[in-house]
């Protein structure tokens, strides 16, 4: 048997293993994105976001994911986070100041000429069957803010 041969079929059964436990992350029950404008993201447009039903009650981490470009003129980013909980009616808020460059200018995010960021929100404790509205909009002084391409929200169980 050629050393080729020798070596094609438990690599490949480790390579199909580790992704599959890299693909299958069973902790994250929501993940999405919304674009903002071209032009910019105005600071009246609100992006909202639908969580469906959780299957387990528990606690789940919330996390606001950032995607910028080169042409945003700031440091960082002001968000108002705000959070409903159905059937409760549970409504919470949150400011997030984003920090996307360090003291000596650096950027904080991955990537080259578009830029993602992650940020921790808050921990909620969630019932079975509850779901989460989540709406999210600007609050810095100009009203449109060019370079913000898109937004997004993270949902992860992190405890029963």
């Amino acid at each position: 048997m050629s050393q080729r041969n020798r070596w094609g079929l438990p690599l490949l059964l480790v390579i199909t293993v580790a992704l599959t436990m890299v693909g299958c992350n069973r902790k994250t029950i929501y993940s999405h994105y919304e674009h903002t404008t071209v032009d910019g993201w105005e600071k009246t447009d609100t992006l909202e976001f639908c969580v469906p039903k959780v299957g387990k009650a528990g606690r789940y981490r919330e996390e606001i994911g950032l995607r910028t470009n080169i042409s945003y003129p700031f440091t960082g980013l002001t968000m108002i986070v705000e959070q409903q909980v159905m059937p409760s009616g549970l409504l919470r808020s949150d400011t997030l100041h984003a920090r996307l460059m360090d003291d000596e200018g650096n950027v904080q995010g991955r990537g080259v000429s578009y830029y993602q960021y992650n940020y921790e929100l808050c921990d909620l404790q969630l019932q079975e069957n509850d779901s989460l509205t989540v709406r999210i909009r600007h609050h810095m002084l100009r009203q449109l803010l060019p370079g913000v391409t898109d937004i997004g929200v993270t949902l992860r169980r992190i405890a029963p």
